[in-house]
């Protein structure tokens, strides 16, 4: 326990500034800023402006980071789709489900990619590792070539999708069973701890089948290793 509360510790002190930021940008602000101008440019105009915290800061971070790699892609594919939710017309309730949508093609586009044989997960752990060390890349990459690596890559990309859109039906129901404001705020939770979620389930799951795969491999090289002098005395 004491070195749990340790890593929560290290982990506050080294991400809890942006984690606030985060906080402010995309719960805060919208707020702050459909309450000053709700009263004056109705709900659909001041629902609209609220929406340029949460978008600006995606821009930011994508140009802080000025990588063209899975992840910077669908990270910029979720800035494109927030943008179009706000084309046309309609109530508020309706451009607020529009955006939460965005968060449903996001899903589908796990589940596709798991149909289709080219899991997403594996994709952005790809880009991930090509950040870190291309020596690791590479050595991800040669994965593949298990059956149990690929499954575990199609799973995990499945959970990531359906987890997505499941989120997206609490957030539809909550749309229409609180005001305005309240989604403001409420939205916002629902998407961070679906993806707090679905990020510990991973790197659960990741380390699991890892341990899985590690073992099983070590026993099979176990195996060929017993057979090598019984065949050679033969």
């Amino acid at each position: 326990m004491a070195d749990r509360l340790k890593h929560a510790a290290t982990f506050l002190r080294n991400h809890g500034g942006h984690i606030a930021t985060e906080g402010i940008v995309n719960i805060g602000l919208p707020l702050l800023i459909y309450d000053l101008l709700q009263s004056r440019w109705g709900d659909v105009h001041a629902l609209i402006a609220s929406s340029a915290p949460p978008i600006l800061w995606s821009v930011i971070e994508f140009a802080r980071h000025r990588r063209v790699d899975a992840v910077a892609l669908l990270a910029l594919g979720g800035i494109a789709l927030s943008l179009l939710a706000f084309i046309g017309g309609g109530s508020a309730r309706f451009l607020q489900l529009r955006e939460t949508l965005v968060t449903a093609i996001i899903g589908l586009v796990f589940l596709g990619s798991a149909a289709i044989g080219r899991p997403l997960i594996y994709e952005l752990a790809r880009a991930g590792k090509a950040r870190t060390s291309a020596a690791e890349a590479e050595e991800f990459e040669q994965l593949r070539v298990h059956a149990g690596f690929r499954r575990t890559m199609v799973l995990m990309t499945l959970v990531w999708g359906f987890g997505l859109i499941a989120s997206v039906c609490v957030s539809v129901a909550v749309l229409y069973s609180v005001s305005i404001p309240e989604f403001l705020v409420v939205n916002p939770i629902i998407a961070y701890a679906t993806m707090g979620g679905l990020g510990l389930w991973t790197f659960w799951y990741a380390r699991r089948a890892q341990r899985r795969g590690e073992a099983r491999r070590a026993a099979e090289a176990a195996s060929i290793a017993n057979d090598v002098p019984s065949g050679s005395s033969a």
